[in-house]
């Protein structure tokens, strides 16, 4: 069975409908970040998100880091999913969990070395999927996502196998690595930004060649 797809960093409702044209099963809509690419408006958010068809996942990406504010994030754009990119510091997944309902807990972990491996199961049984990037949060200003550089695909393989929820792998994916991802991972999706733009533009066909990578190798 072929890995879902999420397309990230969508900018407008145009770059959504050609996302899900080409076969994403998940848009990845980032809110407000201290670095990195794609940041749009709530409203644009919540715009995006009202237009998606059932059912394509629509992932709010919050820095937030109290489980509070994390819910009034949430809460003005109504996507389907919350992608948590930061370490939850305050407050508790199940906090989220009962003021949201039946949305969704993604929560990412920045896969930086042997330590994320003990992070990935140590949260694992309290959110729904986690995603694997190539972020560093301990930076002065942190990298949450959307570096294009890949990780170390061993320990991310190690996380999937040892974890009970399924598992998005990002960071550095393009058309010509999908294959070798997959098989060293072995994840549930693939979540991908730079490797499917140009300029920071959604482009057709390098989608295009993506998907046809994915599907036939």
């Amino acid at each position: 069975m072929l890995p879902r797809v999420k397309i990230c960093c969508i900018s407008s409702l145009d770059e959504a409908r050609l996302a899900v044209e080409f076969g994403a099963s998940a848009l990845g809509l980032v809110g407000h970040m201290p670095s990195g690419p794609g940041v749009i408006a709530d409203d644009l958010i919540a715009e995006i998100a009202r237009n998606a068809p059932p059912p394509i996942g629509t992932f709010l990406l919050t820095s937030e880091t109290d489980a509070q504010a994390i819910i009034g994030h949430q809460q003005k754009v109504s996507t389907n999913t919350v992608q948590i990119v930061d370490a939850l510091q305050s407050g508790t997944y199940a906090d989220i969990r009962r003021a949201l309902g039946g949305v969704k807990i993604v929560q990412v972990i920045h896969v930086t070395g042997e330590e994320s491996l003990d992070e990935a199961q140590r949260i694992a049984p309290e959110v729904d999927a986690l995603l694997l990037d190539s972020g560093n949060p301990n930076l002065a200003v942190k990298e949450l996502g959307g570096t294009g550089r890949t990780h170390n695909w061993s320990v991310s393989r190690r996380i999937v196998e040892s974890v009970p929820v399924p598992v998005f792998l990002a960071g550095g994916l393009k058309p010509e690595n999908v294959r070798e991802a997959i098989e060293s991972v072995q994840p549930f999706g693939l979540d991908l930004c730079s490797g499917v733009r140009t300029e920071g533009k959604l482009d057709p066909f390098k989608l295009e060649s993506f998907f046809n990578a994915l599907i036939t190798g």
